[in-house]
């Protein structure tokens, strides 16, 4: 079995904003954030940890177990906490390039928009009819933003470009 399925859940989302991805075990965690980034529709703006016990270990060392998972923190200002949960050990196909994003729900939030508490009061603005700093917001995400919309071409697109 040479490749994990994981699902990434951005926390404190509702509902929960998540991907699902096969990725190759042999990843190193290093490439597996810029996976991440691709996906969930992050900038790679700032920095992040993983919360492992180990740092240069490959996906595969460390998860042996679906159901086992861990924590990805992005951006330590806004503090975006993802909880990682590996879903299933499948075999590699040929037909397939990894890594691949096969599912996912809801628009990632914009970067820099203060966090989830940030997010939900932009949400809380953008659908008001009237509001003093709609303008302001709409201008900031340079045009509408689809809090329900992931563009799952988009991902995959973002991932052949690694």
């Amino acid at each position: 079995m040479d490749i994990i399925q994981f699902k990434i859940t951005l926390l404190e989302t509702n509902p929960p904003i998540w991907r699902r991805v096969l990725v190759d075990k042999n990843t190193s965690f290093e490439k597996f954030h810029h996976i991440i980034q691709a996906v969930m529709g992050w900038e790679n703006y700032h920095l992040h940890e993983f919360n492992i016990g180990k740092s240069k270990a490959t996906l595969g060392s460390f998860i042996t177990d679906k159901n086992q998972g861990f924590g990805y923190v992005y951006d330590f200002g806004d503090y975006w906490e993802h909880e990682i949960q590996a879903e299933k050990f499948l075999t590699k196909d040929p037909k397939v390039i990894y890594p691949i994003c096969t599912e996912g729900k809801l628009n990632c939030p914009p970067e820099d928009c203060g966090g989830i508490p940030g997010f939900y009061n932009m949400l809380d603005i953008l659908s008001q009819k009237r509001h003093p700093e709609k303008k302001e917001y709409q201008q900031w995400l340079g045009g509408k933003y689809d809090p329900k919309f992931f563009d799952i071409n988009k991902a995959n697109l973002n991932l052949k470009s690694l």
